[in-house]
């Protein structure tokens, strides 16, 4: 039987670095190529030698598919294409094709200009590595190869962010990458057909999370950067450059217009014009009201919230900062969180998930002595504050995507190994499929009952519904008669009589007979007659006839006896059937 093989080389049972690879149809493919946030040695980049331990990837690999542009999807590109060595085709979408260089590029100077680290990719890399991309549009079905097909869907989550839909024959795999199904101020929900295929491999971020009303969420998240302010105190707010960052500026632009507040807020030097840039150029991938007001207001342009210098810092009185990166592992969030740490005037407002090993994590599970580079000791005595703006699938979130696409069998990734377990649980009781949650490291194997589609003809359909009444269940199955044509790679069942039409053949009439002895003193005639007695009686339903010619015929069955010459007693029975039928010798024409 067919089968897919899914194995992650990384977010199996875990958050970050997501790697996964799939075999399907002879195909395999890598989807997404992301670092590890957490870790800061070879841990960081997924594990190429389980692919290969030595060669170039390219001969492994059929194409690799990215889903969005942030680092735990897409930085480790540069390094498994220009470094370790990839030549094939690497496809995402236009918007995530623009954002991921100046992403990893913002990274790189991070890693490398900042803190020296040696084993690292250059700018130069990024720039071929780029070049390998084959931007996606979304529900636009792209041939890879003869036999590999993929198609994106739209996911929410952030600019340019696709779920993608990969087919190889009758066999197929949904992949969401990160995806939210709930809209918000500037993106849609995600989407995507029934497709139904036969793995949906989910990220489970937020797999044991029903979130409280969105509404609720903001209302509490502009009281208590409001509080803040009005005792004096400075508001750190660590986001990444696009996404969540856009989502609460706009929430604090309109918050700051009505209430006519002055305190000062700033952003990112330099990311806020890019984005800006960037979601003029993609408006058609942000929601509906954002796009409608567009031509009246960009919504991206905002009147209260100004660039940021890093001598702000230390200026006395309250302000509000939005600061990359967002897990406060590094660069300019993580400076002004050192600066600002023991005022306990002061506040950080962690808006999304943060990974184990990074500073984000370590403070939102109370930990008030950090051990910082240097063996140095920072005291934290500001508020923290953890507010979900993640543009994550809650729970809901996820079985509405499994009742959206009902695939055969369902796969988690990008989740905690224990609250997977429960979401598990929860997915198999509720739509009685086969849910698999593997490591990195562990494949999945997946067995597929490929089913191979037939046209059939009206004329067929409508005599079959005559014949036995009303059609059933369209999920069970129903047998059909009928004759089946293989013409041009396509399958068509028609009648026998429109088969000879169109095929321009004649009829046959096939005969088969069958002898069959037994012992009994009667005569002829008596035998045949008790026969015809005895099926009566046990044959119910069945048209049975007895013929003055000395036959007895059972539907189509024609019955005859006779004594044998060596033996009065021994009667043959000679059963015989018929059935008309086309026989043709050869290929039709087209195949």
């Amino acid at each position: 039987m067919p089968e897919i093989k899914v194995t992650p080389l990384g977010a199996g049972q875990d958050v970050g670095r997501s790697c996964i690879l799939v075999s399907i149809g002879g195909k395999n493919i890598m989807l997404d190529c992301g670092m590890h946030m957490g870790y800061n040695d070879d841990r960081r980049f997924p594990d190429f030698s389980y692919i290969t331990q030595n060669g170039r990837l390219t001969d492994f690999l059929d194409c690799v598919i990215i889903s969005h542009f942030h680092l735990d999807h897409c930085g480790a590109l540069p390094y498994m294409s220009e470094m370790v060595g990839y030549d094939g085709p690497i496809y995402m979408t236009h918007p995530t094709k623009a954002i991921c260089p100046i992403l990893l590029e913002d990274f790189r100077k991070i890693t490398v200009d900042k803190k020296g680290e040696t084993n690292f990719f250059t700018s130069q890399m990024i720039k071929d590595c780029m070049k390998k991309v084959i931007p996606l549009n979304l529900h636009q079905t792209v041939q890879v190869d003869d036999e590999l097909e993929i198609k994106a869907y739209y996911a929410g989550h952030v600019l340019g962010a696709a779920m993608v839909h990969i087919k190889v024959g009758s066999e197929s795999v949904v992949y969401t990458g990160d995806y939210n199904m709930t809209p918000d101020r500037h993106l849609g929900a995600a989407w995507i057909d029934k497709c139904r295929p036969d793995i949906l491999i989910s990220e489970s971020t937020y797999a044991t999370t029903i979130r409280d009303s969105k509404r609720c969420r903001e209302r509490d998240f502009l009281k208590k950067v409001h509080e803040s302010i009005e005792r004096g105190g400075k508001v750190l707010i660590p986001v990444f450059a696009l996404g969540r960052a856009q989502e609460l500026c706009i929430l604090l632009e309109t918050f700051w217009e009505r209430m006519n507040l002055k305190a000062p807020i700033y952003f990112s030097t330099g990311l806020t014009e890019k984005a800006n840039h960037y979601y003029k150029l993609f408006i058609t991938w942000t929601n509906q009201k954002i796009r409608k007001t567009f031509v009246q207001r960009n919504m991206f342009e905002f009147k209260h919230i100004k660039a940021f210098d890093r001598s702000y810092a230390d200026n006395p009185g309250p302000m509000v900062v939005f600061a990359t990166p967002g897990m406060l592992h590094a660069g300019q969030s993580l400076q002004i969180f050192k600066k600002w740490a023991g005022n306990e005037k002061n506040m950080v407002i962690m808006p999304g998930y943060c990974v184990q090993g990074t500073i984000g994590h370590k403070i939102l599970n109370g930990q008030r002595k950090l051990e910082m580079e240097g063996r140095a000791t920072l005291d934290v005595k500001l508020q923290v504050e953890y507010m979900s703006f993640s543009a994550h699938a809650d729970a809901k979130g996820i079985m509405q995507l499994i009742r959206m696409a009902e695939p055969r069998n369902m796969l988690l990734v990008h989740g905690e190994a224990v609250k997977m377990e429960f979401l598990k649980g929860k997915i198999e009781q509720e739509f009685s499929i086969d849910c698999y949650m593997p490591a990195n490291g562990e494949t999945t194997t997946v067995t597929t009952n490929p089913s191979v589609p037939v046209d059939i003809s009206l004329n067929l359909l409508k005599r079959e519904m005559a014949l036995g009444g009303p059609l059933p269940d369209p999920k069970k199955p129903r047998t059909m008669h009928g004759t089946l044509i293989m013409k041009e790679n396509s399958l068509k069942l028609v009648s026998s009589e429109q088969a000879l039409k169109e095929l321009g053949l004649n009829e046959h009439q096939l005969r088969f007979t069958c002898h069959v002895q037994l012992q009994d003193p009667h005569s002829d005639a008596d035998t045949l007659h008790r026969i015809y007695t005895h099926l009566k009686s046990v044959l119910k339903g069945y048209t049975i006839q007895h013929l003055p010619d000395g036959t007895v015929i059972v539907e189509s069955i024609v019955i005859k006896v006779s004594s044998s010459t060596e033996d009065s007693n021994t009667k043959v029975l000679l059963l015989s059937w018929s059935y008309q039928t086309l026989i043709y010798n050869g290929l039709l024409p087209g195949g």
